[in-house]
């Protein structure tokens, strides 16, 4: 059953110089997908976009079959979108298990408690700890909080833009062994990522957007040796779906 649908989506942050133009594309219900692309090629801007931070000219987004274009970001909480942007994702001057009682906030009142426990479950290295200041957490720590608390509404689909942005090699792995963990959930995952090893290893689809349009979507696998993605990155095609 597909999770998220684009269709001809256009948008950006003026009407008439979209950055996002025209790109269609699915994504499966479980399925772990990653967009690649040279910088300056829209991926932010179009995850931005879904999650309703970016306005859409036009185009369509679907979740699930209902039609959430152009919705306000809280709104989707409620329809199983999680999104975790890029930077100031978490609150660094509260603690984690404040950081994690706002989040419960869109939650009725008696599911609040038991979710938390649940991302605590989910990720210890946060719950021997939650008095800490999230201020004081490592980089691949505060990643870890932002996935929890973007898990915390139990979204169906949960959107990463650049999670390992900034990060040592070895907090890349912390992190991408917990985004791991939450596709074995049964989590879609969607993920904006520059580091392509990792984003390959990790999904099973990889989408590659250049110049604002979708020049390959197919098999993570077909892009592991760099061949084809140094000809998308540099030569600027437009390939069919599933090429």
């Amino acid at each position: 059953m597909t999770a998220l649908a684009l269709t001809g989506l256009h948008a950006g942050y003026d009407r008439d110089l979209p950055i996002v133009k025209g790109v269609s594309f699915t994504v499966q219900r479980g399925e772990a997908v990653c967009i690649l692309g040279p910088n300056g090629a829209g991926k932010s801007t179009m995850i931005k976009a879904i999650a309703g931070l970016v306005p859409c000219f036009g185009g369509e987004v679907r979740l699930d079959g209902t039609d959430i274009t152009g919705l306000a970001s809280h709104v989707l909480v409620g329809k199983g979108m999680g999104f975790v942007p890029q930077m100031e994702n978490i609150f660094t001057r509260l603690t984690i298990l404040e950081n994690l009682q706002i989040a419960a906030q869109l939650l009725p009142k008696q599911d609040r408690a038991g979710r938390i426990d649940a991302m605590f479950d989910m990720f210890p290295d946060l719950g021997s700890r939650p008095r800490e200041l999230a201020g004081a957490l490592s980089g691949g720590q505060r990643q870890m909080l932002a996935a929890a608390r973007a898990l915390l509404t139990e979204p169906r689909v949960l959107m990463l833009d650049e999670p390992s942005a900034g990060l040592s090699p070895k907090l890349v792995g912390q992190v991408f062994d917990t985004l791991r963990r939450i596709s074995e959930t049964g989590v879609t995952l969607v993920l904006v990522e520059q580091n392509v090893r990792a984003a390959l290893g990790l999904t099973e689809r990889a989408l590659v957007l250049v110049d604002g349009q979708l020049a390959h979507d197919g098999p993570a696998d077909a892009l592991h040796d760099g061949r084809l993605l140094g000809e998308l990155f540099l030569g600027h095609r437009t390939a069919e779906a599933g090429s």
